[in-house]
């Protein structure tokens, strides 16, 4: 075992020392503190008031468009040429042409503009047309559109867990999905990750023939082990610095910007009253609760975030991780050894990888049915068990399934290090052969 701590030891001082390995300890957090910096950065620099000319022939929307703080409507006479000149001439970002029609109310216009025009400008556009034109029609039709408004009705649906001593909590599916499904996708980019590490390490060593001086002093699967299990220690500190330099960078954020991430969470409670004033009232927004209702979406929403469980979930994450890792990882270096160069794994990639990739493509129907046939088996299969579990857990996993699937998963590590060090013992000293599934298979039913 001295040996296998000795190429652990090797394996991680290597890479933790490695600039690449800094670089990407700090960017990491710096991405993740950039989340909560660029939304307040892109609404403050959004505060040019854009002017766009309007030519109604129709004669149906002049009462229809109004000045916000971000557009500006100026009504235009003329042709459409002059027009063109007009906005060209003032400097004007678009032109709205409204053209005359032969129905009764036109549902088609242009709006010109020199560049791509605003996505949010011409929904804006869109509806306020689409409203007059439908005011109009129901005129016509003698019904009266406020009582259409007045019959328009939000629901909220609160969903209550009940354990088994009768305690209720607040629980959201939604957010439950959403930490599902961060998680999985975090252990399969993770597998993915580092497991390619495992593997480019062995194609190094092997080509540049430094594995024939190392393997003269420990056994092949004392090596394979320890760059498996020294690589998996790299994986474990970086993630640990990820999560503490994002801790650290997101309050040095909010104690240097936390006022101006305030007025901007204030200014989006606001919402509603801005754009009353403003007379930008589309169906969403008049739907658009009262800050008295926010709070208390607020709450409920704290509510469900605190009957998440949040330590139940981060200690699986970890299992789950190294588990599948070691899993993955085996078999990772097990290709590395078998070939000559990183060209030559492509044909021995597709059937390691299809079952993480399929995992994570069937993870998001597992969201809608966590506690279905599919998402039971797909949980306990070792090959698929460590995206597909973290998606189950935060719907609450019986502590059978749990408990099956870390044993499953804990045999599947052991019978894949076994099949891989077959392969690892003969393919690291082979050089200059062209290896197929048949090949491997040989070195598979080597006896020792």
């Amino acid at each position: 075992m001295g040996k296998v701590f000795l190429i652990i030891k090797r394996e991680y001082l290597t890479r933790v020392k490695k600039r690449s390995f800094i670089i990407m300890t700090v960017i990491g957090p710096l991405l993740m503190a950039a989340m909560f910096v660029v939304p307040v950065y892109v609404a403050q620099i959004e505060g040019e008031i854009k002017v766009i000319g309007v030519l109604d022939e129709s004669g149906l929307f002049d009462k229809t468009f109004k000045n916000t703080d971000k557009v500006q409507f100026i009504k235009l006479n003329g042709g459409p040429d002059s027009a063109k000149v007009f906005m060209a001439d003032e400097n004007l970002y678009a032109l709205l042409h409204i053209p005359k029609s032969s129905l009764s109310v036109p549902e088609t216009a242009k709006l010109y503009s020199s560049g791509q025009p605003n996505l949010i400008i011409t929904g804006y556009i869109k509806d306020q047309m689409r409203k007059e034109i439908e005011g109009k029609k129901l005129e016509a039709s003698g019904i009266d559109p406020d009582i259409l408004k007045s019959i328009k009705t939000s629901i909220n649906l609160l969903t209550i867990k009940i354990d088994e001593g009768g305690q209720e909590e607040t629980s959201s599916t939604e957010l439950s999905m959403a930490v599902g499904f961060v998680g999985g996708l975090l252990i399969y980019i993770f597998i993915f990750m580092y497991g390619a590490l495992v593997m480019r390490g062995v194609i190094e060593e092997k080509t540049s023939r430094i594995v024939e001086v190392i393997v003269s002093s420990v056994k092949p699967f004392q090596l394979m082990m320890g760059k498996i299990v020294g690589v998996a220690m790299v994986g474990m500190t970086q993630f640990f610095l990820w999560v503490v330099l994002s801790l650290i960078f997101v309050s040095a954020i909010f104690s240097f910007y936390g006022d101006d991430i305030s007025g901007y969470q204030q200014s989006q409670l606001n919402l509603q009253e801005q754009v009353s004033s403003s007379g930008l009232s589309n169906e969403a927004i008049e739907n658009t609760p009262n800050i008295q209702n926010i709070n208390e979406s607020a709450g409920i929403l704290f509510e469900s975030v605190r009957s998440i469980p949040f330590g139940t979930i981060i200690l699986l994450f970890l299992f789950y991780f190294v588990g599948g890792y070691l899993l993955y990882g085996a078999l990772f270096a097990a290709i590395g050894s078998a070939v000559d160069s990183e060209t030559d794994t492509q044909q021995f990639m597709l059937p390691l990888t299809v079952p993480l990739i399929v995992s994570i493509i069937i993870s998001q129907f597992i969201m809608y049915n966590p506690d279905g046939p599919a998402a039971f088996w797909l949980s306990i299969f070792p090959l698929t068990s460590p995206v597909i579990m973290m998606v189950r857990v935060p719907f609450g996993v019986p502590v059978f399934d749990v408990a099956l699937s870390m044993a499953l998963l804990i045999l599947g590590f052991l019978g894949t290090t076994w099949l891989s060090s077959k392969i690892y013992r003969t393919g690291i000293l082979m050089y200059g052969k062209k290896i197929n599934y048949k090949e491997l298979w040989k070195w598979i039913r080597y006896r020792s």
